[in-house]
């Protein structure tokens, strides 16, 4: 039963990547595609998350906390180059 769960959510999570890469390419503005691309992050998160539930491997969730801290740096770097036009000041 859990399979089944872990395979639909896996589907549903797949299905959200597509539709963030689609804002990613098509938004019509910059700040519309820095959110799709933090979705994105997180949506990897959570598929990362449930590989590492179906596989049963507690490495896979070491890797998801590792992505989550690149993509938060990751969000706040695009925020302040929008800002500012520089990152390092």
């Amino acid at each position: 039963m859990i399979d089944i769960a872990l395979r639909m959510a896996a589907g549903c999570i797949a299905l959200a990547l597509l539709l963030n890469m689609w804002r990613l390419l098509r938004g019509p503005a910059l700040g519309d595609r820095i959110v799709a691309l933090d979705t994105m992050v997180v949506n990897a998160i959570a598929l990362i998350v449930l590989i590492g539930m179906n596989g049963n491997n507690d490495t896979y969730f070491e890797a998801a906390l590792l992505l989550a801290m690149v993509g938060f740096v990751g969000t706040i770097a695009y925020c302040k180059f929008i800002l500012r036009g520089d990152i390092v000041e």
